[in-house]
């Protein structure tokens, strides 16, 4: 018989959502503001450094995610969190006193302790519940992600608020003040309304505890949430930069967008958790694998304009060339050679911006009146153009697909642990939490290095492609050499769908 859910426990787990969300806004902070303060020309950052300010407050969320999750468990959460919402506040507020990239950095670094957020709530949440209800408490939880179109939807309205769009760029550091006042205000209705409760005392060493770390297993679900939890953070901050550069858009709409992207990708974590317990995880997982490898190939062709030699027209014989006029050039021995001239359509770029590459040719002369031209001599070049737009809409829904994939992922490999380590979920948990939330570190600072190597926004796309085919034969790897033990004579035929 399933035991009964204590009195509060809704309460609790409400309070825990809210409190991750406004942890997770936090967190995503940087996403919004670096690109304002580099947009309008109130710091001169490098795209490495802008890789740099959005990574550091997630290596601080993600490197503490283990210590803290291990204090909840030890002293229960309700302190705890009430102790990191207010000492994420005071580098918050200190933000607004940055006046160079160093003291940026270190408030970065100071105030990404919210995204061990997660650590606390996952404890806290699970301590109130009885088994067959934790999968769907969880996945309320998490659903706190959605925590970072917060950011996204909110901060650049309130930038152009602060700012009278933008002509007092300078008021930009009221937005770390409210951050920081919703912050402390949290820890409050936290401290008022919130009941502590600890987990059953466990009798093991440490040794004890951090044992399954040695397990490859972990490292290898630690991948996989290194794509769908640490790129989805990567991509809710780096998203802001990259529409406002590659599509010309205003703050607010690149927010817009990148809440498009994450706010779905929060929200549906829930639906992942359910998905999982019905179909099992290994086979969302491959699904969602398959789906980041499809969309990554498309998201990664970049916005482009190629110019390349066409047909061109070659002298049949030897002359002088007569005359050359708009679209034929005329000989001396009365020969005549027509070509077809660059026309308006052809000079100006489509203005609907196409959902697929479009080409346009024409032809040039390369002579002029008086050349003496030999037979087979090319006397007219041909010039093939193809405009790729990299259409914004498009762009954007496949964003919408793919962090929904992720989203879906995030759930599925949590429901991994508890089949493979049931009685160490929160260390091998925080640890899978601590290499996710790595990938949210190190993926800016490569999006930044790959932008500056190859100029080319896409590339970050690319490195997406090259991690989802990671993870894909990594576990196809895995489950044939399961079948491989257990019934080699269905290994050789493994089928994935």
């Amino acid at each position: 018989m399933n035991e009964s859910i204590p009195a509060g426990a809704h309460r609790i787990l409400i309070l825990n959502t809210l409190a991750f969300s406004l942890c997770f806004a936090a967190w995503t902070f940087n996403g919004v503001m670096v690109t304002y303060l580099v947009d309008n020309g109130i710091f001169n950052w490098s795209q490495v450094q802008i890789g740099w300010l959005l990574g550091i407050p997630i290596l601080t969320g993600s490197v503490m995610r283990l210590p803290i999750g291990i204090l909840t468990d030890k002293y229960g959460g309700k302190w705890i969190f009430v102790g990191l919402l207010l000492l994420t506040s005071v580098p918050m507020f200190l933000l607004s006193f940055t006046s160079s990239f160093t003291w940026y950095a270190l408030m970065s670094f100071g105030f990404g302790l919210a995204g061990a957020g997660f650590a606390v709530g996952i404890g806290y949440t699970s301590v109130w519940y009885p088994k067959h209800w934790q999968g769907r408490a969880l996945g309320v939880f998490g659903a706190g992600n959605a925590g970072a179109a917060i950011t996204t939807l909110l901060a650049p309205t309130l930038l152009n608020t602060f700012t009278q769009n933008g002509q007092n760029p300078e008021a930009w550091k009221m937005l770390p003040m409210i951050y920081a006042a919703v912050l402390v205000t949290m820890a409050v209705v936290l401290a008022l309304l919130a009941k502590n409760k600890k987990p059953a005392l466990s009798t093991r060493t440490m040794a004890q505890t951090l044992k399954p770390l040695g397990n490859i297993r972990v490292w290898r679900f630690g991948l996989y949430y290194f794509l769908v939890f640490g790129c989805f953070v990567a991509f809710s901050q780096w998203l802001v930069p990259y529409f406002t550069n590659v599509y010309g858009t205003s703050l607010v709409i690149a927010g817009l967008f990148a809440s498009l992207f994450s706010l779905p990708s929060g929200i549906i974590r829930a639906l992942g958790g359910w998905m999982s317990d019905k179909f099992g995880a290994r086979k969302v997982m491959f699904g969602v694998f398959k789906w980041s490898i499809v969309i990554s190939t498309l998201l990664m062709v970049p916005k482009m304009e190629i110019f390349s030699p066409g047909k061109g027209i070659n002298a049949t014989q030897k002359g002088i060339v007569a005359e050359v006029a708009s679209d034929e050039i005329v000989m001396d021995n009365g020969k005549t050679y027509s070509f077809y001239p660059m026309t308006s359509s052809d000079q100006v770029q489509s203005l609907n911006t196409p959902i697929f590459p479009q080409k346009s040719s024409w032809q040039e002369p390369v002579v002029k009146a008086g050349d003496e031209v030999e037979k087979r001599q090319l006397v007219v070049k041909g010039i093939t153009r193809i405009n790729f737009e990299a259409n914004m809409w498009v762009f954007a829904l496949l964003t919408l697909i793919v962090g929904i994939e992720w989203g879906i992922g995030k759930a599925s490999v949590y429901k991994f642990i508890p089949d493979y380590f049931p009685n160490e979920v929160g260390v091998v948990g925080g640890m899978v939490g601590v290499i996710g939330g790595l990938g949210g570190f190190f993926c800016p600072i490569l999006f930044g290095y790959l932008l500056e190597g190859t100029g080319i926004w896409t590339s970050s796309w690319m490195l997406m492609l090259v991690i989802s085919i990671g993870c894909f034969w990594w576990m196809s790897v895995v489950t044939k050499n399961m079948l491989q033990s257990k019934a080699p004579d269905l290994a050789d035929k493994i089928d994935h769908h």
